[in-house]
């Protein structure tokens, strides 16, 4: 992964063994699959045969009640309520508040600056708009302590459990603890604001909008350690995976002037339709057609997430082969997103593949999942990776300052982080 060659290993096996094969990953009995029949496999199983599993660290670290651990009705449960707060419809109140955030960061990092660092402005950037929108906190001390905290516990995520001291692993579980005792505090101020009716709007946040979940008998309808889990995940899911996109948008708009006008011709046409300091709206949001494009083209060519695994819940067949009772499944998403076969000269950065969903057939673009596994967030990513392109396309232009190497670990890490020269255009 830190080398950046898993693909090819994941190739060599694939080219030797076929679309099927057996390993072990993480001391577990394993199989890997590939091809768009696999993924079909994987993302529409009803949850009698496989269910989501992860490796023991991010069990710990983060829980076994998250959707990511969850099958069956509590999947569908929590995934539900998740979606309550992330559908297109809720998530357009949110638009000028995302934006807000947007333009304040840029004022205070990218304002008067010669050379900046993308991956770790944009680690703030995300970071920022997910306590504002999830928990409902404000810049501060809190969350300052709140993000150091996070930043320890994400790195054991992918380490080997052994938790002796002084390593990664034991690291991130006590900062996980940290984490919980304080969005478990968070948790008990925003019930307090609901009992006490001082919430303005019960979907003012993640938190007030889980806790205003009730069941048939008015009791909350998910647990404490649901909410405080579930919530991790999404903060997790969004830190990472946002700020991995936007970074790699920025870096291909610099290596592709044709692709990089296109865009900016589509937002500058959106920026002279608004009044001075007027803010972006949903419908503006909805004509960036091209630029969500170039987005999509940049998670095929570079997923944020590498693979995922699965466990069996009884003996099932696949391809020709009895996968045993408890065996692992992995699969890549690149493995599909990168093939020739599905993709003509699939190393090409081409956004207009996408501009026809016919075109692309299913299960072989699989950045966001599928089926019943498709992430509830990727609306959310979507409005924040929109409205952060068009205020530094409209408002800056950039040079790389390194080469295009990138690693992982485990999402991808541009080569320093990704260093430009950056010169303002035009004022915030």
């Amino acid at each position: 992964m830190r080398d950046n060659t898993a693909e090819k290993w994941l190739e060599k096996r694939i080219k030797k063994y076929g679309p099927i094969s057996k390993l072990s990953l993480f001391g577990k009995p394993t199989v890997f699959l590939h091809g768009h029949a696999a993924n079909k496999f994987i993302f529409t199983s009803d949850g009698s045969a496989i269910a989501n599993q992860q490796t023991k660290s991010i069990q710990m670290i983060i829980g076994d009640q998250t959707l990511l651990a969850l099958g069956g009705d509590d999947h569908r449960r929590v995934r539900n309520a998740l979606t309550l707060f992330l559908k297109p419809e809720s998530l357009k109140q949110y638009v000028g508040k995302m934006e807000e955030e947007i333009r304040m960061h840029l004022e205070m990092y990218w304002l008067g600056k010669k050379q900046v660092t993308v991956l770790p402005l944009m680690k703030i950037l995300t970071f920022n708009i997910m306590c504002s929108l999830l928990f409902g906190l404000e810049r501060g001390i809190r969350s300052e302590i709140l993000v150091e905290g996070f930043q320890q516990m994400i790195d054991g995520i992918w380490s080997v459990p052994v938790n002796l001291p002084f390593t990664r692993y034991s690291r991130s579980l006590k900062a996980s603890k940290r984490i919980q005792t304080m969005v478990k505090q968070l948790i008990h101020e925003k019930r307090v604001e609901l009992k006490e009716k001082c919430a303005s709007d019960p979907h003012q946040d993640l938190i007030t909008c889980l806790l205003s979940l009730q069941n048939e008998d008015g009791e909350e309808e998910l647990s404490e350690k649901e909410i405080m889990q579930n919530v991790m995940l999404v903060m997790i899911a969004g830190y990472d995976t946002s700020s991995v996109l936007i970074t790699f948008i920025i870096r291909f708009l610099a290596n592709e002037p044709s692709i990089y006008a296109a865009v900016l011709q589509e937002q500058e046409e959106i920026a002279r339709s608004k009044k001075s300091g007027e803010f972006l709206t949903w419908e503006d949001l909805a004509k960036m057609k091209y630029t969500w494009r170039v987005a999509m083209e940049t998670l095929r060519i570079v997923p944020p997430v590498f693979g995922s695994f699965r466990k069996t819940l009884k003996d099932i067949e696949y391809g020709g082969y009895l996968i045993p009772k408890g065996w692992q499944l992995f699969w890549a998403s690149s493995m599909t997103q990168m093939d020739n076969s599905i993709y003509s000269e699939p190393t090409k950065f081409d956004p207009n593949r996408f501009e026809n969903k016919s075109s692309v057939p299913p299960y072989c673009f699989v950045a966001f999942g599928g089926g019943t596994r498709m992430c509830p967030g990727n609306e959310f990513a979507r409005i924040e990776t929109l409205i952060t392109i068009h205020y530094l396309v409209t408002r800056f232009t950039w040079k790389l300052c390194a080469d295009n190497s990138f690693s992982r670990d485990p999402t991808p890490v541009p080569a320093q982080g990704l260093p430009v020269q950056i010169v303002q255009t035009r004022p915030l």
